[in-house]
C-alpha cells in the first residue's frame, strides 16, 4: 500500500514536471509569434493552453484523493499542499504565455512590438522560457541550491523590465499611446511568468527543508 501511495506522489511531481515544460515551450512559442507577427503560430500557443489546464485539474484531483484516501502527516502532507501551489503558479504561467500569443494575434499582420524594443523582449522571452526550464529541473532533483540560484536569475528580467519603461518614458518615444500600452502588457506578462518560475523553485525550497527560501537566503548572505 505504502508503495502505491508514494508512487502516486512521484506521479503528482512528474505531473507538474510536465506542465512546467509545457508553459516553458508555451511562452517560447508565443514569443516568436510575437516577434515574427506568426498569426498560426500565435493560434497554436492559445488553444495549446487547454492541455495544461487539464493537467492542473487532474493534479488538484489526484492531490485531493491522495489527502482523503491516505490523510498525510508531516512532510507527505507538505508535499501534496506545496504540490497544489505549484499547479496554481504553473497554470498561471500558461495564461501569461497565452496572453502574449493573444495580443501578437490582436496586432497581425502589424508587429506588435517596435524595431527598437525587439532585442529587449527577445531576451525576456528567452530567459523566462530558461528560468521556467530551470525550476522543471529543481522540481526533478530537489536541488536546493539550484532553487535559491533560480532567484538571482531572475534579477535579469526585472532588469529589462526597467529597460522596457526607460524606453515608454524616453521623450523621443514616437510610437503612440497604444503600442505603448502593449508593450506595457507585455512586459509585465514576461515579469509574472518568471515571478511564477521563481514562486515553483521557492515551493521547493521549503518542500525539501520545511524552510522558506527567504530565510535560507538570508543566512547564505
Amino acid at each position: 500500500m505504502r508503495v502505491a501511495y508514494h508512487e502516486e506522489l512521484e506521479s503528482i511531481r512528474d505531473g507538474l514536471v510536465e506542465m512546467a515544460h509545457l508553459v516553458g515551450s508555451a511562452m517560447g512559442r508565443a514569443t516568436t509569434a510575437l516577434l515574427d507577427a506568426d498569426l498560426q503560430l500565435a493560434e497554436s500557443v492559445i488553444s495549446a493552453d487547454d492541455k495544461v489546464d487539464d493537467l492542473q485539474r487532474d493534479l488538484e484531483n489526484r492531490a485531493i484523493a491522495v489527502l482523503a484516501r491516505q490523510q498525510p502527516v508531516a512532510t507527505d502532507l507538505r508535499v501534496v499542499v506545496t504540490s497544489l501551489r505549484m499547479s496554481a503558479d504553473l497554470e498561471r504561467s500558461g495564461d501569461l504565455a497565452q496572453h502574449v500569443a493573444k495580443l501578437a494575434r490582436l496586432r497581425s499582420p502589424e508587429h506588435a512590438v517596435p524595431r527598437d524594443l525587439r532585442r529587449i523582449i527577445l531576451e525576456m522571452g528567452q530567459l523566462a522560457q530558461r528560468l521556467m526550464a530551470q525550476a522543471a529541473e529543481v522540481l526533478i532533483t530537489h536541488d536546493v541550491d539550484a532553487a535559491l540560484q533560480l532567484e538571482k536569475d531572475d534579477d535579469r528580467m526585472d532588469e529589462l523590465h526597467r529597460m522596457v519603461f526607460q524606453h515608454l518614458m524616453d521623450d523621443r518615444w514616437q510610437h503612440g499611446v497604444e503600442t505603448a500600452v502593449d508593450v506595457t502588457l507585455i512586459g509585465r506578462y514576461y515579469e509574472r511568468f518568471a515571478d511564477h518560475a521563481v514562486s515553483v523553485a521557492r515551493r521547493v525550497v521549503f518542500l525539501v527543508t520545511g524552510e522558506h527560501a527567504d530565510g535560507l537566503a538570508d543566512e547564505e548572505g
